[in-house]
């Protein structure tokens, strides 16, 4: 069977299991006490509307548009991102809330919370450009985070529920946009792209070490969209009126994930008691564009809000005309999928995190 197909399969199973164990999943415990996120826009619950000096905040509609109060919440698509899909079909909870709103409850703290920030990268040089909490600073909130854990439910509860709860690593997309393709600030020194994703996955394998020092045993870390079809880099290319994916930054994305795989059971074999798990993003997003009727998208190529061509973050907003049916887009803004994607998303790695479990 081809990659295509056994992925639309997994996923096809994914959501039928899905919809036939929703009943059981009120009632069923949680797979993992909690829920740790570290990354960028893809798994940002809302930090950013509290860090004020960042670029990027999705605080005004039409993010949010379609969550159960209809209000911006600091997330990037129209409802749930990823985080909040994953933790709810692991039983976890409903909604991730980021680590820096005001008044978390105890409840809150002790299942899980998001350390993520939209504009972050493993380089440090991209946070820098975008203000955001880099992904390497990420874990000062974490730290606060184990100090309030602990003050909770003692230092000794506090330890296994970080020994044992599920930790997400999703980043890497603006490290390439900002440092290599669109404003190439990191070319002169790494004149190939390979250099430079040996740097990046160098940042990333200091954070999985960083994490396993705190207490994280348990991490998924995910790889690289199809970056090439990213519509705001399809615009970028210019002369590409038909709108194709760029093929050789598709190419780039594929090389970085083999990395990423290769990387990873190294990583775990020298961290005693660690798992971790690739997250597979690329094989699904691509499958999703090349078949997008198995999905019910009607488009791929451009972003519900605005134009769909360069909309995003603050372009995107309560001015900007917005496609009628949000699920029939691949996209909602320039960069970031709609919640219709990231719940295929949901479905296909929740059923490899099952796997993961069991193995």
């Amino acid at each position: 069977m081809s990659t295509s197909k056994t992925i639309t399969f997994t996923l096809f199973i994914a959501t039928l299991l899905s919809s036939c164990n929703a009943a059981a999943n009120a009632t069923t415990q949680p797979l993992f006490p909690a829920i740790l996120i570290f990354g960028d826009s893809t798994v940002d619950t809302g930090n950013n509307n509290y860090h004020s000096q960042t670029i990027f905040k999705a605080k005004h509609l039409p993010y949010g548009i379609d969550l159960p109060n209809h209000k911006a919440s600091g997330r990037f698509t129209n409802g749930k991102i990823f985080s909040d899909i994953i933790a709810t079909k692991l039983n976890i909870k409903q909604l991730v809330p980021p680590f820096l709103q005001p008044n978390l409850s105890d409840q809150e703290i002790v299942t899980g919370v998001c350390f993520a920030s939209a504009g972050a990268g493993y380089d440090d040089r991209t946070s820098l450009s975008t203000q955001a909490i880099g992904v390497s600073d990420q874990p000062k909130m974490f730290k606060s985070y184990i100090a309030r854990l602990k003050s909770i439910v003692g230092d000794k509860k506090a330890m296994e529920i970080i020994n044992n709860a599920l930790v997400v690593i999703s980043a890497g997309p603006n490290d390439f946009i900002l440092n290599y393709y669109d404003f190439p600030s990191r070319r002169l020194e790494f004149p190939h792209i390979s250099g430079y994703q040996d740097f990046v996955l160098k940042r990333l394998d200091n954070l999985v070490r960083e994490l396993y020092s705190l207490g994280c045993r348990k991490i998924m870390v995910g790889g690289l969209p199809p970056m090439g079809c990213l519509p705001i880099q399809m615009t970028a290319k210019f002369r590409n009126a038909l709108r194709f994916c760029l093929e050789q930054e598709n190419r780039d994305s594929v090389l970085y994930n083999q990395k990423l795989q290769k990387l990873l059971p190294q990583i775990e074999a020298s961290l005693t008691g660690s798992k971790i798990l690739y997250s597979n993003v690329y094989d699904p997003m691509m499958d999703m564009m090349q078949n997008p009727s198995k999905y019910g998208f009607k488009e791929t190529k451009r972003g519900c809000c605005g134009t769909g061509h360069l909309e995003t973050s603050f372009m995107c907003n309560a001015f900007s005309p917005t496609c009628r049916n949000h699920s029939e887009f691949l996209f909602f803004d320039s960069i970031h999928p709609s919640e219709a994607t990231y719940n295929y998303m949901g479905n296909f790695l929740d059923t490899q995190i099952r796997l993961w479990l069991e193995a």
